[in-house]
């Protein structure tokens, strides 16, 4: 639908399990048309858009989403510095970016994660799709922190869980932001990984109340109090993804029209 004048970015939010929303999202931008011309991440965000950025087709990835569980995923470790070693993930995000470079993706993609160390903003654009993807979903401490390119490494979400700024930087002229983070802390804690995952969520949900993402137009799915952790609730994260791109169906394609207008202006002014 937009032309080659006007760049669109998604920044594509953190949120664990409730990122699944974002399938259903790219499937409504994939069903009108919508060109994507730029792609940032952080936490499962950086998972779905990466393994799109990919070529890995939707219908694969919501074909994998209903099939897998945490246990897939999950390689118990000594909780030195978290709770699973993230071997498993690696591989598993090897085999479906193909290892691709970042350099080779159909969508230039950035991944946003944490440098634990030094609490400093880190965007991934080059080199091992997979790696870059397994450094942005390492939760502090459920997975340990991810050694990448000199730096220990975790989830982005601690620090920028909508990485609108990020797509901008990329060369975005329009950005819309997808924000999958929880909405109301009401999730009962039964065991360790519901003590991270909740104190993960409260750190996320004071980020987002209280931070101007200035995208041009910030969309959040209706996903209740679903925890992080929840593999089982793929079709209503889907569906909630798929309603909220619905929703918002008319501002997205007005902003991508104002933004070619800019453009033609841009463009004429500068003849």
């Amino acid at each position: 639908m937009n032309d080659k004048n006007c760049k669109l970015g998604l920044a594509l939010g953190s949120g664990g399990a409730r990122g699944l929303a974002h399938i259903g999202f790219l499937e409504v931008m994939e069903r009108e048309n919508i060109k994507i011309d730029f792609i940032s991440g952080c936490s499962m965000g950086s998972l779905i858009g990466g393994l799109y950025a990919a070529g890995v087709s939707l219908r694969y990835i919501k074909g994998l989403a209903e099939e897998i569980d945490w246990e897939h995923l999950s390689d118990l470790t000594f909780p030195k510095k978290g709770l699973l070693k993230g071997e498993k993930l690696l591989f598993f995000l090897e085999i479906l970016s193909k290892k691709k470079d970042i350099s080779e993706l159909n969508i230039p993609f950035s991944a946003v994660a944490c440098d634990i160390e030094r609490g400093e903003h880190i965007v991934l654009n080059s080199g091992s799709t997979a790696k870059a993807i397994r450094a942005s979903t390492a939760i502090p401490g459920v997975y340990i922190p991810y050694k990448y390119q000199g730096r220990q490494l975790v989830d982005g979400g601690i620090i920028d869980p909508v990485p609108v700024k990020t797509c901008y930087d990329m060369g975005a002229d329009i950005v819309i932001g997808v924000d999958v983070s929880i909405k109301d802390i009401n999730t009962p804690v039964n065991n360790i990984f519901d003590v991270l995952l909740n104190t993960f969520d409260i750190m996320q949900l004071n980020f987002t109340v209280n931070y101007d993402f200035n995208a041009d137009l910030f969309i959040q799915p209706e996903l209740g109090n679903l925890s992080a952790f929840n593999l089982d609730k793929t079709d209503f994260c889907i569906k909630a993804g798929r309603r909220a791109a619905e929703d918002n169906l008319e501002k997205i394609k007005k902003i991508i029209g104002k933004g070619n207008d800019i453009k033609d202006e841009q463009q004429n002014t500068n003849k």
